[in-house]
Parts: C-alpha cells; sequence; structure tokens
C-alpha cells in the first residue's frame, strides 16, 4: 500500500483552504487542510479536516508539515511510507 497525495482547494468556511487529499490504492482516506495565518503560531501546520475509516478519529494531533501528516496516517493504517 502507497500514500498518493492530490492538492486540492477546500471549503472550510475560514481562511483555510490549502490542502491535500490523501488516497491510499485509490481509496480516500483523508483530507489534510493547512492552516492560515489566522491561527497565529500554529499558521503552516497541517489539520486532519476529514479523516475516513481507520483515520477517523475524534482528535487527531497537528502536524508540522505533510510528511507528519502522512507518517500518522500511515501508522493509523499500518503502512509504511515509502523513502520514510
Amino acid at each position: 500500500m502507497t500514500l498518493h497525495l492530490q492538492p486540492v482547494r477546500v471549503a472550510t468556511c475560514s481562511e483555510d483552504s490549502d490542502g491535500q487529499l490523501v488516497f491510499v490504492d485509490g481509496f480516500l482516506v483523508a483530507v489534510l487542510v493547512q492552516l492560515s495565518g489566522q491561527h497565529g503560531a500554529n499558521a503552516g501546520m497541517w489539520f486532519l479536516e476529514a479523516g475516513f475509516g481507520l483515520t477517523a478519529v475524534m482528535s487527531a494531533p497537528l502536524f508540522l508539515d505533510v510528511d507528519a501528516a502522512q507518517d500518522w496516517i500511515g501508522l493509523h493504517l499500518g503502512i509504511k511510507r515509502i523513502g520514510a
């Protein structure tokens, strides 16, 4: 199994609209959104806007970057990212 990212704009009703769809073997497993400047010190970090299946958790951490988010998703799905 491998993770694949696809950039997307997400309608979050806030300034946070830059996102990534995360697929595993063609299945959508998560939607990540990058936090905007309105979040102060957390600006630029990534948030799990939506998780599906094993990534559907009540509370996910903020991620420093997309790589950290992919590592967290991979951990929950029991896969290791190529090149990680």
